[in-house]
């Protein structure tokens, strides 16, 4: 399996910005599989299951989650609903060739030819279809320099 690259060193690496949509949120209540666009992701109970503007779904890990969304409708943190990511400057890079990405909390997942690949920290990376990504991601105009994506929180 190859290793995915640290944007952080590629000069044309793009730095961009989850746009203020909303995603569903539901919470699982036992352990299962995500069947993602990118292939089959392990979750937990308590992990939030996430549907995207394309009906698409994603396990994210209930301490990942409860650190970077937030409530968009007045419901309790960890209720169903509604959710907002916080703004967070990220890189990606459009890819010429299959790549598989080794999660942190498990399970890989599969970029094709005009994918994205996401870098939200050293070794922590997504991959996003071509479409979805162009929909819910914007690039960061003026970055400011006291940000450093790709760094750990």
């Amino acid at each position: 399996m190859t290793q995915p690259p640290d944007l952080s060193r590629d000069p044309n690496a793009l730095r961009v910005r989850k746009r203020p949509l909303p995603v569903t949120v539901t919470f699982a209540t036992e352990d299962g599989i995500c069947a993602t666009l990118e292939g089959p992701v392990p979750f937990r109970r308590g992990d939030a299951i996430l549907t995207g503007v394309q009906g698409e779904h994603w396990p994210v890990t209930r301490d990942r989650f409860e650190s970077r969304y937030a409530p968009a409708q007045g419901q309790q943190m960890g209720q169903d609903g509604a959710y907002l990511k916080h703004p967070q400057t990220v890189l990606a890079q459009q890819l010429e060739a299959h790549l598989c990405v080794t999660l942190p909390a498990g399970g890989h997942l599969h970029g094709k030819p005009g994918d994205w690949l996401l870098q939200y920290a050293p070794d922590d990376y997504g991959i996003i279809a071509d479409d979805i990504f162009r929909t819910t991601y914007a690039p960061v105009a003026d970055p400011d320099p006291t940000s450093h994506p790709a760094s750990p929180h």
